[in-house]
């Protein structure tokens, strides 16, 4: 059990009790988290970390809050959520930091700016910087990893800075899981900023156009099977627009599951189990998630 009067005094930043998670999440979906913490800076998450670890609490790292699914019974233990503390950007004769709370939008908004480019297609992704690089997230062809060069992070109760290389990115992956990102570096090439601007906005519009933007949604809810799409697998099964409570597969997107009004966690791991038996029977392909379900302990979705 968490003594709050005992965290207060080797914590700075706040701290909330049965805090509600759908409003910090892209689907508007999820129960409680028993004590959410905003620290605010690394010895915060030092400290908050190994005092629950020694209290054999879970502890979890909120984003942004897109591409996860939140159990409606919520989160046994404690979220961390790194936007107050950690939301800071700083170019360094080229080289770019980024604090893990920094939202990739205004992450691409700072690199063009300065003239770099490599990162344009990631502005239209819902992801804060830690976020997006533990999954390492992307799209048009470009991924959160492509230019880092190293990641600091709260790693077994210790403050460390991993070389590209010790995280071992790869297709919506990394090694990162289980630690606390807290800064990137980042190496980008130079370019025209006008001309990245305009790469920029072509990817907004495509992005806006081909996805459910205007409806809360977590992003893409299955992997890309090798040498396949999802969406084409599952609109080819006949599944857009299928539903379960109010959960809804896109009519845009067929990878993505919208909330159209007031879905429940619940709502959303029934219409995956269609979608997933469905795929299967029909095209025989086994599909894996992308979305990362939270609080569900043993169950499996």
């Amino acid at each position: 059990m968490i003594s709050i009067t005992e965290i207060q005094k080797i914590f700075k930043g706040k701290i909330s009790l049965n805090e509600p998670l759908a409003r910090f999440t892209t689907f508007r979906i999820g129960g409680m988290a028993d004590y959410y913490v905003e620290p605010l800076d690394a010895q915060d998450v030092l400290n908050i970390v190994n005092y629950a670890s020694k209290q054999e609490i879970p502890v979890y790292t909120m984003g942004n809050g897109s591409n996860v699914l939140i159990s409606d019974e919520g989160i046994r233990g404690i979220v961390i959520n790194l936007e107050e503390g950690f939301h800071y950007l700083r170019n360094d004769d080229g080289v770019i930091f980024s604090g893990a709370g920094v939202k990739l939008a205004k992450l691409v908004d700072f690199c063009i700016q300065h003239r770099y480019g490599g990162v344009e297609m990631l502005a239209g992704i819902p992801a804060t910087v830690g976020g997006a690089l533990v999954m390492n997230a992307g799209c048009y062809g470009g991924e959160t990893a492509d230019y880092v060069t190293e990641v600091t992070v709260v790693k077994n109760g210790e403050l460390k800075v991993l070389k590209k290389a010790e995280c071992d990115f790869g297709y919506r992956r990394s090694n990162l899981r289980g630690t606390v990102v807290l800064e990137a570096k980042f190496k980008l090439p130079e370019g025209d900023r006008k001309e990245l601007s305009n790469r920029r906005k072509e990817l907004l519009m495509k992005r806006n156009e081909s996805q459910p933007v205007e409806i809360p949604n977590a992003g893409c809810i299955f992997k890309n099977p090798k040498n396949n799409k999802a969406a084409i697998l599952i609109e080819q099964c006949g599944l857009k627009g299928q539903t379960f409570g109010d959960a809804m597969v896109s009519q845009k997107h067929a990878n993505f599951i919208v909330n159209v009004n007031n879905a429940s966690a619940s709502d959303v791991v029934e219409l995956i189990k269609i979608i997933r038996k469905t795929v299967k029977e029909k095209a025989g392909v086994e599909l894996e998630l992308e979305v990362k379900p939270i609080g569900f302990g043993e169950h499996e979705i």
